[in-house]
């Protein structure tokens, strides 16, 4: 609610993915960005509908009305699943809003690490959104490799992959170690091609927990080590694709 976000605020973070229906994120960023606008970076996207295409500048003008600003900081066509639906309409939309100066960096956010590769190889986008985890680590060979020459932005979520890293999976031992949120947060950041790895605590204790784990800094490497293993172990056990 309201008031982990503003505790968030008050801790120092600075970064904020907000959708359109999430009030609680809209009222206090409504307030914040009132003063000091250019210390907040604030995120949204209009989403991959599959069966028809969303209008991106509607959807960009009705947030930055909701959050009375003249801008947004990353604006992302977010769920592209094929290659296909990052039509050249769509691309030169996004451009077109970000030389307007209505978003100032722009980009998608895709499950499909191929296509991200093959975006940030041609220098395509701004910004890459997507998934990496110690359970999905195709990024590092999909992805990463193809970041040196322009250098997107990589913002990183589902870092306890849905919760399934935070729990035993089926055939690992009774007496083994498991992870806690703090050690996939501190995963993914350990990779230096990741910018910013998004956060969704549930309540203030959550919140205070994440912040003590990310100012621990980068995994050694037993404890990389260990996060690869169980990682692995989960997505052996759980097939879902998110």
């Amino acid at each position: 609610g309201k008031r982990a976000i503003y505790k968030a605020l008050d801790e120092g973070v600075d970064f904020f993915f907000c959708y359109g229906f999430d009030t609680h994120m809209i009222s206090v960023l409504r307030d914040v960005l009132k003063n000091n606008r250019e210390n907040y970076s604030v995120v949204t996207g209009a989403y991959n509908l599959l069966w028809t295409y969303p209008n991106l500048r509607r959807t960009l003008e009705k947030r930055l009305r909701q959050l009375h600003t003249d801008y947004i900081d990353v604006f992302l066509f977010l769920g592209v699943i094929k290659e296909k639906h990052f039509t050249e309409q769509v691309r030169e939309e996004l451009y077109r809003l970000r030389e307007e100066g209505k978003a100032r960096f722009v980009g998608i956010s895709t499950h499909n690490r191929k296509f991200a590769g093959k975006l940030a190889a041609e220098g395509a986008l701004d910004v890459i959104m997507m998934r990496y985890n110690a359970a999905h680590r195709g990024a590092e060979q999909d992805i990463f490799p193809y970041l040196n020459q322009y250098n997107p932005g990589v913002v990183s979520y589902t870092a306890t992959r849905w919760r399934y890293l935070l729990k035993r999976p089926q055939g690992w031992p009774k007496e083994g170690l498991i992870p806690t949120a703090g050690m996939c947060y501190r995963f993914v950041l350990s990779n230096p091609h990741v910018d910013v790895c998004l956060t969704a605590p549930s309540n203030i204790k959550q919140l205070k927990e994440n912040l003590v784990a990310f100012r621990q800094g980068p995994l050694g490497e037993d404890e990389m080590e260990f996060m690869r293993k169980f990682g692995d172990a989960v997505h052996h056990r759980k097939k879902w694709f998110m």
